[in-house]
Formats: structure tokens, sequence, C-alpha cells
């Protein structure tokens, strides 16, 4: 069975992304192999529809199966129309943790289902934020355009609803990065080097 799982950066040892439209990478495992292929998402700053596109580009690769974190309606509809099934929640692991744990059923997969509000992971403007303050983030930060955090007044958000659901996810994803980065600073003061 070939399975995508939305990933941070390339290949089987990265930290699971969780978001689906706007994940820097998807990584398609062939579970029976576990061999991975890593495909560079082209929608992540795309000003509208990134979640319909990718989940248009999953389902044209063959995916049965999507792990991830959210799911936003536009998304869930294009990847249910497509007969691909989702595993919702996933975060704080890496891609080959996130593909063993479904294969041994620790994980379920189910069909598509929205888990916030549509532009869930947009940020202010309708672009890709992720900056914390007035501006370009702080400092280098660990986001892939520099910083992290939504703004909190982002002028994107249709209602105080919404803003609450992206915030709340924001918020787990920060959590699931941190989670990443304290298992991997153990690892290397431990003398590990398991990316």
């Amino acid at each position: 069975m070939k399975v995508c799982v939305t990933a941070m950066s390339a290949g089987l040892n990265a930290q699971v992304d969780p978001r689906f439209g706007r994940a820097a990478y998807f990584v398609f495992v062939d579970t029976d192999t576990m061999e991975g292929e890593s495909v560079a998402n082209p929608n992540v700053s795309a000003v509208g529809g990134a979640g319909i596109q990718s989940a248009q580009l999953v389902a044209e690769r063959g995916a049965q199966v999507v792990i991830t974190g959210h799911l936003g309606p536009n998304a869930a509809s294009a990847l249910a129309a497509a007969g691909v099934d989702v595993i919702l929640g996933v975060q704080g692991m890496t891609v080959k943790e996130a593909v063993e744990a479904f294969k041994e059923g620790k994980l379920q997969a189910a069909p598509a289902q929205a888990t916030g509000p549509a532009h869930m992971g947009m940020g202010p403007g309708g672009g890709m934020g992720r900056g914390m303050g007035g501006g370009g983030g702080m400092g280098r930060g660990m986001g892939r355009m520099g910083g992290f955090g939504t703004m909190p007044s982002s002028p994107g958000f249709g209602s105080r609803e919404e803003e609450i659901a992206a915030l709340r996810e924001e918020m787990e994803f920060i959590k699931g990065r941190l989670e990443y980065i304290t298992r991997r600073l153990q690892e290397l003061e431990k003398g590990g080097t398991r990316k």
C-alpha cells in the first residue's frame, strides 16, 4: 500500500508536518518495502487552493492513505472525492515512525474529514506566515519562512472561530517542533547520529 506523509523535509527521518496543503514535502512510502519518495510541495506558497492542489498531487501519485496533522475542508473534500483515506492528529514523530505506527494498527485511517477551517495554514494577508509580531518573523526561527507563530490579529480569517482554530493549530505545530527539537538534542548530546 502507498501512503503519503506530510513532512517538514525530505526523507523517512523527516519530522511530520502537521499541515496538509502547505506541508513542505509529501513523502510517499510503500508500506511493504518501506521505500520512500520525497516530493517538494509546489503549493507551499500558493495564494489560494493549496489544499485542493495538494490533494490532487497526492491522488495522482497513487496514495491510498494520507498521514498528517490537520486538514482543511477543501482538501478533505478533494481527498474524499479521490477515495483517499486520512489519518489525522499525527505530530511529534518522524515519517518512518508514523508509517510504522500505521502498519502496527496504532493509527487508523478513515474517510477524509476537515479538522479546521479553510485557509487554516495561511498567515497574514493570504501568504504562508509564521512570523510572531509585526513583520517577517522573529529572528531566524524554525519555520520555512524564518519565524514561528501566526500573527494573532491576522486579517486573513473570516471569523473569530477560524482565527482561534488556526492559532490552536499553530500552537500544536510549535509543540510538535519543540518535541522533535528536544528529542534530537538529547540524541546528539548522547552521541547519537539519527536524523
